[in-house]
């Protein structure tokens, strides 16, 4: 009975990491998205002479390159520290099952609480 409680809060425990990986994936995509639209609306500004045009345009191009490197590093970052988190919960669970089963309930509880009152 006891393994099977565990194995329920492994499953539990999988999905919220999996919810908040998608959620994270989906925010580096959008951010990625909106690189790319802002690159291209730069480059779509290329045949409009002007020095100050193009020097806000060379700006514009040197910051997408950063934020695509910072973005590349925070990427890996939030990976490595979502496995960490992960591998640290699952430490937990297995070494302290009923206090999982009552941290769980007592979030489930506040969360219904919190649901009610809307």
């Amino acid at each position: 009975m006891t393994t099977k409680k565990s194995e329920h809060l492994e499953e539990v425990e999988h999905a919220a990491m999996n919810k908040v990986s998608a959620g994270a994936d989906q925010l580096i995509g959008e951010f990625k998205s909106l690189m790319a639209d802002a690159e291209a609306l730069i480059k779509a500004t290329e045949d409009h002479p002007g020095e100050t045009l193009n020097s806000i345009r060379n700006k514009a191009l040197e910051t997408l390159t950063n934020a695509k490197a910072s973005l590349s590093g925070v990427e890996g970052k939030l990976a490595d520290k979502a496995r960490e988190v992960a591998d640290g919960a699952d430490d937990f669970v297995h070494r302290n099952p009923w206090e999982a089963v009552g941290v769980a309930a007592g979030v489930g509880l506040l969360l219904g609480l919190f649901m009610r009152r809307r």
